[in-house]
């Protein structure tokens, strides 16, 4: 039967190339001379520090001007609040969205079976496993998911026949 599987998924080290562009310009520019701004990646973390919110902002700025030129979703971003760090710095984590977490899935799932597509959909861990007896069944399938409007970046894989 013709399957596809719906993943979220983020190259790492597309975010690292990103990051590395993002560094370089905070070291050049004119605003932030004599400031400790910097941003850290550890596993699907990002540390943000910076000196006040206004420098925050900035960086948040550059972070999505610098994902979008490596062509990443905005989306797959989540950040926290930020918090009081040492010489009244402030630090900001942001996790990086990585598969499709239970509640989402159960929302998909639900939105496919309201639409009465004659497909059948099955929770695998992080991703989705859409099955259908016609090829065209899928493709109303994913048009169907895409209309849903998710911030959550998705994918659609290993389409098979």
């Amino acid at each position: 039967m013709p399957s596809f599987d719906i993943v979220s998924k983020t190259e790492l080290a597309e975010i690292d190339n990103a990051l590395a562009g993002m560094r370089r310009e905070v070291e050049t520019r004119f605003d932030f001379k004599g400031s400790s701004c910097s941003i850290e990646r550890q596993e699907e973390k990002l540390t943000i520090l910076a000196d006040d919110d206004l420098k925050l902002k900035q960086m948040h700025e550059l972070l999505k001007v610098y994902l979008t030129r490596r062509k990443l979703d905005i989306g797959i971003l989540d950040y926290g609040t930020p918090e009081k760090a040492s010489h009244n710095s402030l630090r900001q984590v942001i996790t990086i969205k990585q598969g499709i977490d239970s509640d989402l899935a159960r929302k998909i799932v639900k939105a496919i079976k309201d639409a009465k597509l004659k497909v059948q959909t099955a929770i695998q861990g992080d991703e989705l496993r859409v099955t259908g007896k016609k090829r065209d069944d899928l493709q109303e399938a994913i048009a169907h998911i895409r209309s849903l409007k998710i911030e959550q970046p998705l994918q659609y894989v290993n389409f098979r026949d």
